[in-house]
């Protein structure tokens, strides 16, 4: 395992391992207990959405995780919103903060009001999106092939701008950006040359996002761990049954 790319709530790797296997992975991720808004109380509601409008909304904001909060426990958080103007995220007060406090959840003008118990609980991404911690996806890395005739158009008709041209010769920089749109190939075939072969490799590319709940690393980490704590089990019982 080789890490590409690494940013704020997202992790770019290599690892050489079957499809299924990090098709496993990627959706255990929706396996994770991760908190979220499940239940809403608007006892005051004069802005222009709906009381179900609202509710949506407010039960899809990201919340940041509290490890001393118990996985069967819920979390009261509240709303009072009385000036005029959009009401947003930061203005829930509670244990619990939301990841990002800019999410406008409605509007309100002079003299209108909001008030909002909102109750928080643990849940899976596997049962409604709002419990989902981030999301993964992957491909095969290619191994690029440039031979020494390799037409200079390439360099420019590469979507990616992996293709280079250093000391009259053409390279291939960052080419774990490459998804074989083969737009390099069909300009060397009209060339009449075969100047570039793009192979898939038996390395697979992984990218890892988080919403902002629990850091990225972490997701993968416990995603790992549920998916062996299933196979596990699943290995018990097919052992009884023999």
């Amino acid at each position: 395992m080789k890490i590409i790319q690494e940013k704020n709530n997202q992790i770019t790797f290599s690892a050489e391992i079957e499809e299924s296997l990090a098709n496993a992975i990627r959706r255990y991720l929706y396996q994770i207990p991760v908190l979220a808004i499940d239940e809403v109380e608007i006892s005051k509601n004069d802005s222009p959405l709906y009381d179900e409008t609202v509710a949506h909304r407010i039960g899809l904001i990201p919340l940041k995780t509290d490890k001393s909060i118990k996985e069967n426990s819920e979390v009261k958080l509240k709303l009072s919103a009385k000036k005029e103007g959009m009401v947003y995220s930061k203005e829930f007060v509670g244990k619990l903060e939301p990841v990002y406090g800019e999410i406008p959840i409605t509007s309100l003008k002079k003299g209108q009001e909001l008030e909002i118990v909102a109750i928080v609980k643990f849940g899976q991404g596997s049962t409604h999106s709002k419990f989902s911690p981030g999301l993964m996806f992957y491909r095969n890395l290619v191994d690029i092939k440039i031979d020494k005739d390799c037409p200079p158009e390439v360099v420019n008709i590469c979507p990616q701008g992996i293709l280079k041209s250093s000391n009259g010769k053409i390279i291939a920089e960052n080419d774990y950006k490459c998804d074989m749109c083969e737009a390099c190939t069909d300009l060397c075939q009209k060339k009449q040359k075969d100047s570039i072969t793009l192979t898939p490799s038996k390395e697979l590319a992984i990218t890892l996002e988080s919403f902002g709940q629990l850091d990225v690393k972490e997701i993968l980490i416990k995603s790992i761990n549920v998916l062996k704590k299933d196979l596990s089990l699943l290995s018990k019982k097919i052992v009884k049954i023999k």
